[in-house]
């Protein structure tokens, strides 16, 4: 059993997530240096990084299993995008354990169902570790909405300062034993 962070009592999550047309590699200390570098990598998208990796590259820890990783195609072999959550779990006040996810991809590679099935895999992992996952998303991003509600993000807490809506997956019910 792996921990997310020194001194997190929450189970980590694998180095490497598996879907059906995707990997989801965490990122190590090599990919890090490379985009803080700037340096370009013959399997990244040439549209990769976004803008969007290198504002959460700031938030990368090395080891954190519950940090950024990127979304390889298994078929192109190429590097479209990352998701991953910006921290380990933390109690909400409720005190439900709960992180939140962000994730995005290269243009070219949007609209083919790759982000919801990295979700997709990305959730199972978490569903085994009773953590609730929430997600902020501007209002005007039809795309990511669907993707989170076909993922069952269906609890709106509000709009934060920045005018996204926060939403949240219900813990998946527990059958019982």
């Amino acid at each position: 059993m792996s921990e997310g962070r020194a001194g997190s009592a929450r189970p980590g999550l694998p180095l490497i997530v598996e879907a059906e047309r995707l990997r989801l590699p965490l990122w190590d200390a090599a990919t890090a240096a490379a985009l803080r570098a700037g340096d370009r990598r013959p399997e990244w998208h040439p549209d990769f990084p976004r803008r969007d990796e290198l504002d959460v590259l700031g938030l990368w820890v090395d080891g954190d299993t519950w940090g950024r990783r990127s979304v390889l195609s298994r078929r192109a072999g190429r590097v479209m995008g990352s998701i991953g959550f910006f921290a380990p779990p933390e109690e909400a006040a409720d005190g439900v354990a709960e992180v939140e996810v962000g994730f995005g991809l290269v243009e070219p590679a949007r609209g083919h169902g790759a982000m919801g099935e990295a979700l997709g895999a990305l959730l199972v992992e978490v569903d085994g570790r009773a953590v609730r996952v929430r997600a902020r998303v501007r209002p005007e991003n039809r795309a990511a909405l669907r993707v989170l509600q076909r993922q069952g993000f269906t609890g709106l807490r509000a709009a934060d300062e920045d005018g996204c809506l926060v939403m949240v997956r219900p813990l998946p019910r527990r059958s019982p034993d």
